[in-house]
């Protein structure tokens, strides 16, 4: 089971101007390699007229390298997307998407100094971004008689239970969706609720 972990609520942008350069921040949160880089292409397309769209992204738990991405973009060979990324290893965030834009204004930084801008930009935005925690979801189902219905649909929000899907027949059978640290508590009160009669089956 995956633990909780820490992701970015929303976008969230951040401007610097190092040295007459222009440095746009921006971060996002990606659950997918596929979200990652519509989103990279986003920031691109918006920002068509940069001279760099620098890139670095991190799918899964904070720290994780299974699913990782970088990019200079043109800058000299690991002055951006490699400074980024260990930004983004070592911040406690996961799932999240990071593009750096760079307007040249005609002073050339050296590697240190890009190294410093780029992933500097990237703390900075952190620094003030919001975070929210991610949860593992799983798919329950389950059959309980119709006496117990009511007692049953008022305690689902204490372990924020959605309905996805509910059927009438001999007994009542819901199809739900949970947060995988509740199921445990949530199966035994159930079956305090229905006397042991109510089966909770979970999708593996």
């Amino acid at each position: 089971m995956v633990q909780p972990y820490t992701i970015p609520a929303a976008r969230h942008r951040v401007d610097e101007k190092i040295r007459r350069s222009h440095f746009i921040t921006t971060l996002a949160p990606a659950g997918s390699v596929e979200e990652a880089r519509a989103f990279v292409k986003e920031v691109r397309a918006e920002f068509d007229a940069a001279n760099h769209n620098c890139w670095a992204y991190l799918i899964g738990p904070p720290g994780s390298t299974a699913q990782v991405g970088l990019s200079d973009d043109g800058e000299p060979h690991g002055t951006a997307g490699r400074p980024m990324l260990t930004v983004l290893l070592h911040s406690g965030v996961g799932d999240v998407a990071a593009v750096v834009t760079r307007y040249f204004g005609g002073v050339k930084l050296g590697k240190g100094g890009l190294v410093k801008a780029y992933s500097g930009g990237v703390k900075v935005a952190l620094e003030g971004m919001q975070r929210v925690e991610k949860t593992s979801k799983s798919s329950l189902k389950v059959v309980i008689g119709y006496p117990a219905v009511t007692l049953f649909q008022r305690m689902l929000p204490e372990y924020e239970a959605e309905i996805v899907a509910r059927q009438f027949a001999a007994d009542v059978s819901f199809e739900l969706s949970m947060p995988d640290r509740y199921i445990e508590g949530f199966t035994a009160r159930l079956a305090d609720l229905t006397n042991g009669q109510g089966r909770v089956l979970v999708d593996p």
